[in-house]
């Protein structure tokens, strides 16, 4: 980073959830302290952290329940929010009305309201806000865009998304609003597509150009469950673009043997693979041997500082996650997922965890074909599963 002499003091920031996946954040913040680029200021949490939850170099920030006092309290230019979905757009709107600049967690919101209320409001009191989509800060996303632009894999016929994870029962029972659709009244909308598995879709948007909320023209879902939940647990959805383009993604957290997601990009004269937690493509067209590039990748919250500090260009605002948004609101609108039948799946009880049999290679067909489940022939995906939405 080049930090002019003007900008020599760190910036300060409070990080709002700092357990669970906010674990990775304090990692990520104290990584940023140790080069002089942030300070953490403040912890916004329910139960204030022990002094052994607080990574050494991050001295003794300020602890407060109270997100709003927390930031008056340590003049804040930065909030990290990772706190449960239905919090985000409060916490976001509280920030944005004290001047305060945003990192988001992903999925910004569990609704298209609240994602638009959240968006509008923090535009209207002029700060930044970027949603932390990490895989659309890799190197490897404009590399790829650049390579379809080239025509480097002919014509584009359409994008894939796969994603075959594991996750035992316990993830389940983690926090109150894990695997719900609704709590207490109140959205949540976590499910595969949504919330683990959502930078699969985030980045297939982003890799068909489509990442603003007009440039999706209608979404057809598929959401099932073997696990003992509200939400989905084994998904999949369709999104045709404004200008004709097919982007399907088909994850599952039910994996018999989990795997590194990705997406795909079909030309008519090859394809570019993208493992986009590992910043690794695979670029694979006729009339060449393959070629497998790792990319470096630019951290969202350096982005944020590097934006409010010299003027670069922010990597992920809420506009380009608008398509996400729409796929989060198809999702939430859908049919509530259905129960897989007895047979379908298994328990592995060592790792305590379902496993739908087969899954694996449906995941990888849907990606492969652009097909849905039930068009795949999936034994237990009904012929009337997909819920169509068209969209606005």
């Amino acid at each position: 980073m080049n930090h002019t002499t003007a900008h020599d003091t760190p910036v300060p920031l409070v990080l709002a959830g700092a357990r669970g996946h906010g674990r990775w954040h304090l990692e990520n913040i104290r990584r940023l302290a140790d080069k002089g680029i942030v300070r953490l200021a403040g912890v916004c949490e329910l139960t204030p952290l022990g002094a052994d939850e607080i990574p050494d170099g991050l001295g003794t920030p300020e602890q407060s329940a109270d997100f709003g006092a927390l930031l008056d309290s340590t003049g804040a230019a930065i909030a990290v929010i990772c706190t449960p979905i239905p919090t985000h757009t409060d916490l976001a709107l509280a920030a944005a009305e004290r001047g305060v600049h945003l990192l988001l967690e992903k999925p910004p919101a569990p609704s298209y309201a609240e994602f638009r209320r959240m968006a509008d409001g923090v535009a209207a009191a002029g700060v930044v806000c970027q949603i932390g989509f990490q895989s659309l800060g890799s190197h490897a996303v404009p590399a790829i865009l650049k390579m379809i632009a080239d025509g480097l894999i002919g014509e584009v016929t359409g994008i894939g998304g796969a994603g075959a994870w594991a996750r035992a029962e316990g993830y389940y029972r983690r926090a109150p609003w894990a695997g719900k659709r609704r709590l207490n009244g109140v959205d949540v909308i976590d499910g595969a597509l949504t919330n683990p598995l959502a930078h699969a879709v985030a980045t297939g948007l982003a890799l068909g150009d489509a990442g603003r909320a007009e440039d999706v023209a209608a979404i057809e879902t598929e959401l099932l469950r073997a696990n003992d939940i509200e939400s989905d647990d084994t998904s999949c959805v369709r999104i045709t673009t404004a200008h004709g383009g097919r982007i399907t993604v088909a994850a599952t957290l039910c994996a018999e043997n989990p795997d590194e997601p990705y997406n795909v990009v079909h030309g008519t004269s090859g394809r570019i693979t993208f493992w986009y937690k590992q910043d690794r493509v695979l670029v694979q067209r006729a009339g060449h041997g393959p070629e497998e590039i790792e990319y470096g990748r630019t951290d969202l919250l350096e982005n944020l500082v590097d934006h409010l500090v010299d003027g670069a260009d922010l990597l992920v605002p809420p506009d380009t996650t608008g398509a996400f948004m729409k796929v989060v609101e198809a999702v939430r609108t859908a049919p509530d997922p259905l129960a897989l039948p007895a047979g379908t799946w298994h328990r592995l009880p060592e790792e305590d965890r379902r496993v739908v049999d087969g899954v694996d290679a449906l995941v990888t067909a849907a990606a492969d074909t652009l097909a849905l489940y039930s068009e795949l022939g999936a034994p237990w995906a009904l012929p009337d599963a997909p819920a169509k939405e068209v969209g606005t």
